[in-house]
């Protein structure tokens, strides 16, 4: 095994064989999955329901205030004076007044309708009370002008234009939903995973040249083949803890498919339960499981033979290309604090490829797009973005390409300055110094 071997194994096992590397290998999936469902699961456990007393003079709402599973509506007819004073000591959650309008006004009247809370009233609330009153105001406005709410009701509930997305490669549907949401979320991984190991490259040097053990290993090896090693053992860390993850992750998605999901939401349960049904029509929960099974069909559906190995090539790149650029910085440095000088103009493009995320998501086969994800700096995140969408293999290519390339040259320039700076203390490097050991 040559040097750069010994230390890619010396700094792989040293990190992989820490408690902190294997609690978090584990526990990893299930705080993601923990993340999304225990919100939810606490949500509908813990809600509670709460009263809201209507005084209507005006005779808008007329009872017809639809209740929810978090908020009821009761009706009172005492004076509003009385009934703001009653109000807390009553238990109600808040008062709803309707004035007496005069004229027909009814937009007038839209202007004078107060709610009265002893609490502060959070915006979910606010909005459902708002768009109940809203609905009343609506259909005694369509029967001013003779028409039927209940027509509109029908119409309203039978207009629903799903407009599939079908690309003329003739390769299935188009997801523009989850092709979003799948884009962001692995942008934000290689942005969050090159800025974790990059650092961790960047202080394992710093504390090699503060203990001066570096002095003893650059007496067996070349400085150049020391960040080597450091880089990509590093790297393999990294490598095997995602790969781990997905293993896992993949494990728990498969078991609760198996166990939960096959038998609740398969095709043949929601047509027994249809049939079960006092009218032979859907319910809400039957809304829900068509909903659930289409979501699992648009996971389904996910080309995860490209998107997986894509990943790992644009992490493995990204990572490579500003891991040596952050090795640089920590050789040239005494501490970790002299740092900050130095982090933000190496780390800015990695910055505004997370910011333009947004931009290329609303456009992405744009010029703007195809650009920053063949320009090496931007592409791990902006091509991650993109390849959701469909990405020509022509330009999937030539963004390999140009991150190989990438990567060789600031391995190149951070080689110079790690060779010059890794001996160097008790002076703090400015930007002009470092560019001319790249002349060295």
């Amino acid at each position: 095994m040559g040097k750069i071997g010994l230390i890619i194994r010396r700094e792989y096992l040293t990190r992989v064989r820490k408690k902190s590397f294997i609690i978090m290998t584990i526990l990893g999936p299930l705080i993601m999955g923990a993340l999304m469902i225990v919100p939810v699961w606490m949500a509908s456990v813990n809600v509670s329901v709460k009263t809201v007393q209507v005084l209507d003079e005006a005779g808008l709402v007329d009872g017809l205030l639809t209740p929810n599973d978090n908020i009821k509506f009761v009706y009172t007819r005492k004076p509003i004076d009385q009934a703001k004073k009653e109000l807390e000591a009553s238990g109600y959650f808040a008062l709803v007044h309707i004035p007496r309008f005069e004229d027909n006004d009814l937009n007038h009247l839209q202007r004078q309708i107060k709610l009265y809370s002893a609490e502060q009233v959070s915006l979910s609330t606010k909005l459902f009370i708002r768009t109940q009153i809203e609905k009343q105001v609506e259909r005694l406005k369509l029967q001013s002008q003779g028409v039927d709410q209940d027509l509109v009701d029908n119409v309203k509930k039978t207009v629903n234009v799903p407009l599939e997305i079908i690309p003329l490669d003739g390769k299935g549907k188009s997801d523009v939903e989850v092709n979003t949401v799948l884009g962001m979320f692995g942008g934000i991984l290689i942005y969050l995973f090159i800025f974790l190991f990059g650092a961790q490259v960047m202080r394992g040097v710093i504390e090699e040249k503060t203990n001066r053990i570096v002095e003893v290993i650059i007496s067996s090896v070349k400085p150049f083949q020391l960040m080597m090693g450091k880089i990509i053992g590093i790297a393999l860390v990294g490598l095997t803890q995602f790969l781990l993850w997905v293993v896992l992750t993949g494990s728990i998605y498969s078991i609760f498919m198996a166990t939960v999901v096959k038998d609740k939401f398969s095709a043949q349960n929601v047509e027994t339960i249809l049939k079960q049904s006092p009218d032979g029509t859907s319910v809400d929960d039957i809304d829900q499981i068509k909903e659930t099974q289409e979501v699992i069909g648009r996971v389904n559906s996910i080309n995860w033979g490209l998107m997986i190995p894509a990943f790992l090539f644009y992490f493995l790149g990204g990572y490579l290309l500003y891991g040596a650029l952050f090795a640089a910085i920590g050789g040239a440095v005494d501490s970790e604090s002299d740092t900050q000088q130095f982090m933000l103009p190496v780390s800015a493009p990695l910055i505004f490829a997370f910011v333009m995320a947004q931009a290329v998501l609303n456009d992405p086969n744009g010029t703007m797009a195809k650009w920053l994800s063949i320009i090496p700096f931007t592409s791990p995140i902006i091509m991650m973005v993109r390849l959701p969408f469909g990405v020509h293999y022509t330009e999937l290519l030539l963004s390999f390409a140009m991150l190989i390339l990438g990567f060789v040259f600031t391995t190149w320039a951070a080689g110079k300055i790690y060779r010059t700076g890794i001996l160097m203390y008790g002076k703090r490097p400015t930007w002009r110094e470092m560019f001319r050991w790249l002349r060295y």
